[in-house]
C-alpha cells in the first residue's frame, strides 16, 4: 500500500483507512518522525528491533492525537511502550491520581485490567480502553467481593484497607484502598480514624507483613502474593551481593519480608525510580519485574543496571500491536457496574483525599520481621 509513509495529518488522517500492523512499515518517513525517539531508547532497545517498533509507535502517536487519547503506561511496560507511546508514566498511585483528573476524553491503561478498572472509576464518563481484556494480576484473582463481605462479617470492627490490585467489586466492599507507596500511610491513618490497633490489609500478605513491620499497628491479612515478587529468596539476595558487592540492592514491599530485610532500600516502584535518581549509585540491582529497570536505566544512563528479575506475564499481554488495534478499531473499552463503580470510588477517594507525600516513601529495611495472621473466615 502507498499511503504507509504516513505523511497526512489532520482531515486526511482522520479519514484513513488504518492498515493492519503487520502492514505498517519503517520507511524515511517514519524514520525521521521516530528518530529522537530511538535516541531516548537506544541503550535498552537494539537497532534490531526498532524498525519493528517504530511504524506501530509512529501510528500510535497519531492515533493518540487523531482520537484525542491519553496511554497511561504503569513501570513495568516494555520500554518502547513506557518512553515511546505513554504519556503519564508511573506507578499505580500516580495512574490513579492522573486518571481522577485526566483532561482528555480517551483514557488507553497500558497496564492490567484491575488499572483499567481504577481508572474508569475514577472518570466514568471517560472512555477508557485496555489493550487486552485478558491482562490481569495474581492478586486480583486471590480475593472476590463474597470474600471481602465474609471479612467484614467476622470482623466487622476493624477497617479494611483493600490494595489496588484487586477487582472493582472487593474495592467496592473495602473502606479504603491503598498502594504500595501509600500503605503505611493508609494504615496509620486508618487506624487513627476508627480508634483502632488492628487492621485488615488484603490480599497481598507480604505487603501486608512490611507495612506490619514498619507501623507497629496489628495487622491481619489473606493469604494472597504478587507471582513475581513471590519468587525472589534472601539467598537470590546473597548471591547477588557476593557477585555484586559494590551494587546497590533496591527491593519491592510485595516481596517476602525475609528479601526486603536483606535490601539496601525498599519501596514502590516510584520510590525506586527516585532512589536511583537521587543516590545515583554506579551499581544498582532492581528486585522486581524485568521492565523497571530498562525504564530506569533510560533515566539514569550512569547507572550500571544488574537484572535478576522475573517477568509478569500479565503485563506483558501489553504490546505495540494491541496498542495500536486498540486505538485504531476503538476496542476493548472498560465498563464497571455503576453500583459496584459508587462504592469502589468511594474506598478509592478515601486513599486519593489523604494527603500526598512530596517524594515516594520508604521502607525500613531494618525494622524487625512481623506476626501478621491471616483472617478466619
Amino acid at each position: 500500500m502507498d499511503g504507509m509513509s504516513w505523511t497526512e495529518t489532520g482531515k486526511d488522517a482522520a479519514e484513513r483507512i488504518w492498515p493492519e500492523a503487520s502492514a505498517l512499515v519503517y520507511d524515511d518517513a517514519v524514520k525521521a518522525r521516530t528518530d529522537h525517539l530511538y535516541a531516548r531508547v537506544k541503550d535498552v532497545v537494539t537497532p534490531m528491533e526498532w524498525p519493528a517498533f517504530a511504524p506501530l509507535i509512529d501510528a500510535i502517536n497519531q492515533l493518540k492525537a487523531l482520537r484525542g487519547a491519553t496511554i497511561l503506561a504503569h513501570n513495568y511496560m516494555t520500554p518502547e511502550i513506557f518512553n515511546c507511546v505513554g504519556d503519564i508514566t508511573g506507578d499505580s498511585l500516580k495512574l490513579a491520581q492522573v486518571a481522577a483528573e485526566a483532561e482528555e476524553d480517551i483514557i488507553l491503561q497500558a497496564g492490567v485490567h484491575f488499572m483499567a478498572e481504577t481508572a474508569k472509576i475514577l472518570s466514568p464518563n471517560k472512555t477508557v480502553l485496555i489493550p487486552d481484556m485478558e491482562a490481569g494480576c495474581s492478586l486480583a484473582s486471590s480475593i472476590t467481593g463474597a470474600d471481602v463481605q465474609a471479612i467484614k462479617a467476622a470482623y466487622p470492627d476493624y477497617p479494611i484497607v483493600t490494595y489496588v490490585n484487586t477487582s472493582a467489586e472487593v474495592k467496592a466492599y473495602s473502606d479504603i484502598c491503598c498502594t504500595s507507596s501509600n500503605a503505611v500511610q493508609v494504615v496509620e491513618a486508618v487506624a487513627k480514624q476508627w480508634n483502632t490497633d488492628t487492621v485488615i490489609m488484603i490480599p497481598d500478605q507480604y505487603l501486608a507483613k512490611n507495612v506490619a513491620a514498619q507501623t507497629g499497628i496489628k495487622i491481619l491479612t489473606w493469604q494472597g502474593e504478587c507471582e513475581v515478587h513471590e519468587q525472589f529468596t534472601p539467598q537470590d539476595i546473597q548471591d547477588l551481593r557476593d557477585a555484586h558487592p559494590e551494587a546497590v540492592i533496591i527491593t519491592h514491599p510485595e516481596c517476602p519480608p525475609e528479601v526486603m530485610a536483606a535490601a539496601d532500600f525498599a519501596g514502590s516502584t516510584g520510590a525506586m525510580a527516585a532512589y536511583v535518581k537521587d543516590k545515583a549509585p554506579k551499581k544498582a540491582i532492581l528486585i522486581t519485574e524485568c521492565s523497571m529497570s530498562d525504564n530506569v536505566a533510560v533515566e539514569n544512563p550512569g547507572v550500571q543496571f544488574i537484572k535478576p528479575c522475573n517477568l509478569c506475564p500479565h503485563m506483558k499481554r501489553i504490546s505495540l500491536t494491541n496498542i495500536y488495534e486498540a486505538l485504531r478499531d476503538m476496542k476493548h473499552e472498560v465498563e464497571v457496574d455503576p453500583v459496584i463503580a459508587e462504592k469502589a470510588k468511594a474506598s478509592l477517594q478515601a486513599m486519593l483525599d489523604l494527603p500526598k507525600a512530596d517524594n515516594p516513601p520508604s521502607f525500613d529495611t531494618g525494622k524487625p520481621l512481623a506476626n501478621v495472621p491471616y483472617v478466619a473466615i
